[in-house]
């Protein structure tokens, strides 16, 4: 059985080895109707490019990473959607990889993307400093960071300003009476909670009111599970707050189910608000309050970056994304 070549995919098209090349590696840069004889060709021969040849030619695979803490948040599905869209249009494919903020699991998948010889990574880091990005430097892994940080201008960022986000969400709550605050999130050490955090005191800074009022219950992660013991938690208190601030809509839902054991009534005996506005914010027992961040133009703007540093002029920049709030009935 003949093997089919790329030079037989470009003589059937009628075109160069290099344009059948970009098409395969680079085909933004092809015309539409070029590109369209190019993959007809490979349709009708059944061409199948040889990746293992490309790598040891040194050459960049046509994968990207995406390493996020958490694959079931449906926050990071909507990241991850938005980038695969993007990625897929421009012929490459995305490789989703959970860490659950890991370490070693992070650096397990950052091996193999290595190895594989991936276009880039777009990553939440489980540790964000200078000598983890110069490892993945040292590695050839370009990246892009889902991570708020102005330390690194040398590296693309895209996120949320989730201070002002925060701030958001416990200035609705002050507007409406409360007095007793509890701020429900992930582990501190997440720059997520540290500024969702940063936010809620702001809020209270601004009002006035002593930040002491606000109280913080620190959970093992961003979910349901954890969102019910966080409520469990509050329930059992003998100073009972009356609003919850929760950094993700899924420990919202958590706190909202506990509240509904317990026969208390959402918002009249407790007010609730989330964070991210998932799609199940908006369908939940009582529609939540939540502050609504784009994760699906997030994961868009995450891909652009990264392809865009094919360009020799590419300079890094830090992509903010401002959040709002959408108001239910929670609150």
């Amino acid at each position: 059985m003949t093997t089919v070549g790329i030079k037989d995919v470009a003589l059937r098209a009628g075109v160069s080895i290099a344009t059948v090349s970009n098409v395969l590696n680079k085909p933004d840069r092809v015309a539409t109707a070029t590109r369209q004889k190019v993959e007809d060709a490979i349709d009708v021969l059944g061409y199948v490019p040889n990746l293992a040849a490309r790598q040891l030619a040194g050459s960049r695979g046509s994968v990207v990473g995406l390493v996020v803490f958490d694959v079931r948040n449906p926050f990071l599905t909507d990241v991850a959607r938005g980038a695969e869209d993007l990625l897929h249009s421009q012929g490459r494919s995305v490789m989703l990889c959970n860490t659950d903020v890991l370490p070693e699991k992070e650096e397990r998948y950052l091996q193999l993307l290595a190895q594989q010889n991936a276009a880039g990574v777009l990553i939440t880091p489980a540790d964000l400093n200078r000598a983890w990005l110069d490892s993945l430097r040292a590695r050839g892994l370009r990246m892009v960071l889902l991570d708020n940080t102005e330390v690194y201008p040398d590296v693309c960022s895209v996120a949320v300003e989730d201070v002002a986000g925060a701030d958001l969400a416990v200035t609705h709550l002050l507007a409406r009476g409360h007095q007793r605050i509890a701020f429900v999130t992930g582990p501190m050490h997440m720059r997520q909670s540290q500024d969702r955090l940063a936010g809620s005191v702001q809020a209270l800074e601004r009002a006035g009111r002593p930040a002491d009022i606000l109280q913080t219950v620190e959970t093992a992660g961003f979910t349901v599970d954890q969102g019910r013991r966080a409520g469990e938690q509050l329930l059992a208190s003998s100073d009972r707050v009356t609003a919850v601030f929760c950094a993700n809509d899924l420990l919202a839902l958590g706190v909202m189910q506990t509240a509904f054991q317990a026969k208390l009534r959402i918002p009249d005996d407790l007010a609730i608000v989330g964070y991210d506005d998932i799609h199940s914010s908006a369908t939940a027992g009582v529609p939540l309050t939540s502050v609504h961040v784009g994760g699906y133009d997030l994961g868009k703007a995450a891909a652009e970056l990264l392809l865009d540093e094919d360009d020799a002029h590419h300079t890094h920049r830090r992509m903010v994304f401002t959040p709002r709030l959408i108001e239910r009935s929670s609150t």
